[in-house]
């Protein structure tokens, strides 16, 4: 499996989506969704600690085991500041060419906010390695489709609500990849230590995109 952050995105097709957990369950959550098969994760910038914890999870999984992100990246200095912690990738809910720019800057790709082809071309064309199709559970597997009619070259990467019964309908859509928070990070389930659901709901994404790619 490949250690570059856009090329294991393409090859797994999942990323878990770390927001709002306490910084001391990092480890054990990481752990959780390794053990479930996911490989790449992000960790949101406006979770408190989340410097620490993109540190922390950095020190411990190697490249094989885990590529660490960070996403609601919303600034250059706070792409700067989790680049130099350890992030590998920047996810963005919108648009900031600043963003981009600092990941090029160190070699880190951007995935980049988009709800229109008009932001996904400006965000392409800014040096944008895909797009987040954000939020997804609202704008739907048509428009992933509907983008990809004028604009298949650009990679898209929906997100927000994406569920299990949905995942299939987004690759059929012609997504790269999908990103899910709660629905596989369950921040009730970290907090009482119920590491074993996390694991659970990983696994089952992890087998459902395997489905939705081979059929």
């Amino acid at each position: 499996m490949s250690h570059h952050p856009a090329r294991r995105i393409r090859e797994t097709g999942l990323i878990a989506i770390i927001r709002g957990t306490d910084a001391d369950t990092a480890i054990e959550t990481v752990e959780a969704l390794t053990r479930g098969g996911v490989s790449t994760v992000e960790i949101t910038a406006n979770t408190d600690g989340v410097l620490g914890m993109l540190r922390d999870v950095s020190a411990s999984f190697t490249a094989d085991e885990v590529t660490i992100g960070a996403g609601t990246v919303l600034d250059s200095e706070t792409a700067r500041a989790a680049l130099l912690a350890g992030a590998e990738y920047l996810v963005t809910p919108t648009f900031d060419e600043g963003v981009i720019r600092t990941g090029n800057r160190y070699g880190a790709p951007s995935m980049v906010g988009i709800a229109t082809p008009t932001e996904a071309v400006n965000a392409y064309e800014a040096g944008a390695e895909m797009v987040k199709v954000f939020p997804a559970g609202t704008l739907g597997p048509e428009f992933v489709s509907a983008l990809g009619g004028p604009l298949g070259h650009i990679p898209t990467v929906p997100t927000g609500g994406v569920a299990l019964d949905t995942v299939d309908e987004f690759f059929d859509a012609g997504a790269t990849a999908v990103g899910v928070g709660s629905a596989i990070v369950d921040n009730d389930a970290v907090s009482r230590g119920d590491f074993a659901t996390i694991e659970t709901n990983a696994r089952s994404f992890v087998e459902a995109v395997e489905r939705a790619r081979r059929d």
